[in-house]
């Protein structure tokens, strides 16, 4: 979680940073990986499919997002709602020998950027002071009301008392 607080107002914000290391999607018979790294790599490919399910879902409305499809997709669900803004960095090979993922990745990258996932709200909270603040002021508020009222009944009871001595 990040948060930060305005000292004069008491109003304090959150939020929460999500860093998601994407590792990139590999190509198993170029890899030439075996074993656990070949599960990896296998696990890391699955969960891109469902981040692009996810994307795809965002970016048509649809009614249901299938954001519990991979362990990734779950963890992102917070960070993928409309209240927030989320951020993809992507970084691609230089070389020709990597041209056809770097091109992969990078029309991944402009599906992502075409989701409009809406505009961001600031989330506060009030905090301690500003909560203390607006229990004084309300406080307040039924003290004067309460004087106001007192008063009324002082000077109907002060016309009741001249009516019964005339």
């Amino acid at each position: 979680s990040v948060s930060g607080e305005n000292r004069k107002t008491g109003r304090s914000t959150f939020g929460q940073l999500v860093l998601v290391d994407l590792a990139g999607s590999e190509r198993l018979s170029k890899s030439g990986v075996s074993g656990t790294q070949l599960k990896e790599a296998q696990s890391i490919n699955k969960s891109l499919s469902c981040l692009g399910d996810v994307i795809a879902a965002l970016e048509s409305k649809a009614p249901h997002v299938p954001f519990r499809n991979s362990k990734l997709t779950t963890l992102l669900q917070d960070s993928l709602g409309k209240d927030n803004k989320a951020l993809m960095i992507l970084q691609v090979s230089p070389t020709t020998y990597n041209a056809q993922e770097s091109t992969c990745s990078l029309n991944f990258a402009a599906r992502v950027r075409q989701c409009e996932l809406g505009k961001a709200r600031k989330k506060e909270r009030m905090g301690e002071s500003s909560k203390a603040r607006a229990a004084a002021a309300q406080v307040a508020e039924k003290v004067q009301a309460l004087e106001l009222r007192a008063k009324k009944l002082e000077k109907q009871l002060h016309i009741a008392n001249e009516e019964q001595e005339a």
